[in-house]
């Protein structure tokens, strides 16, 4: 069973709001000049509520923290990392329901950024927009093709990982470039791909791992429909990985390319 921790949250700020405003309405009505000590249920929502509605706000309108479980996007975010996630880049939502009441802006070419999995909302997945609503995407002997155009990969060596991703050393890692997006991807030559083209219909994104050859993404399982976006990842706040000494300090604090 998936728990929902927005609509949980949401429910709890709820219900300890009405209860220090039920009680705070109570004692206006009877004007009694009689101090009584507070019943315990209405102290904890006073106390509670404040802090609940602050973090529903801070969560659901600026920002939300997240864990990379899997490899899909090495060698730009690695298993462990925990980033941190823009949630009002692309549109404010109201939170549970996710509808949008304010647009401020649109995904672009080359962006990471975290949605709900199309196949099964109550997972949050992260990958990089590769194509925009209208484009031509295809994806050929281990290239993109945007509208025609081969995005072009330059080699940078073999790439050496680390911890939990020690599986990807040996992979070939690869320089490109999405607009003004520059990135690196790691490429298994002896791994086939699923290949094919298609156009992104409107109001969709067609999403890619960084990892090309170890990610469940859109040559999978189809675009991205814009209310499933979550938000952009701009940064990483801590990396734990237990299979490489605990925290790796030198990726606290990096901003997410």
């Amino acid at each position: 069973m998936h728990f929902d921790f927005s609509a949980a949250l949401t429910l709890a700020t709820f219900i300890t709001g009405f209860i220090a405003a039920i009680y705070w309405l109570i004692k206006r009505l009877k004007k009694s000049q009689t101090a009584r000590k507070e019943p315990l249920i209405v102290e904890y929502s006073k106390s509670f509520f404040p802090v609940l509605l602050f973090v529903l706000v801070l969560r659901s309108f600026i920002v939300e923290p997240f864990r990379i479980p899997s490899s899909s996007m090495m060698p730009t975010l690695l298993i462990g990392d925990f980033i941190l996630v823009n949630k009002f880049s692309y549109g404010i939502r109201l939170p549970v329901v996710d509808t949008k009441i304010i647009d401020i802006g649109k995904p672009e070419r080359g962006d990471i950024m975290v949605f709900r999995y199309p196949q099964n909302p109550s997972l949050d997945y992260i990958k990089r927009v590769i194509a925009l609503p209208g484009d031509k995407v295809g994806y050929f002997d281990k290239h993109i093709f945007i509208n025609g155009e081969k995005i072009i990969q330059k080699p940078l060596g073999l790439y050496k990982g680390v911890g939990q991703g020690e599986n990807m050393t040996g992979a070939l890692l690869q320089h490109e470039q999405l607009q003004a997006k520059e990135h690196e991807i790691l490429i298994m030559q002896q791994r086939p791909s699923v290949e094919g083209e298609i156009i992104v219909p409107d109001g969709h994104y067609f999403m890619m791992g960084d990892n090309r050859d170890n990610s469940n993404d859109s040559r999978y399982w189809g675009t991205v429909p814009e209310e499933n976006i979550v938000g952009k990842a701009f940064m990483i706040w801590m990396n734990w990985d237990a299979d490489n000494k605990g925290v790796d300090w030198s990726r606290l604090g990096s901003i997410i390319q």
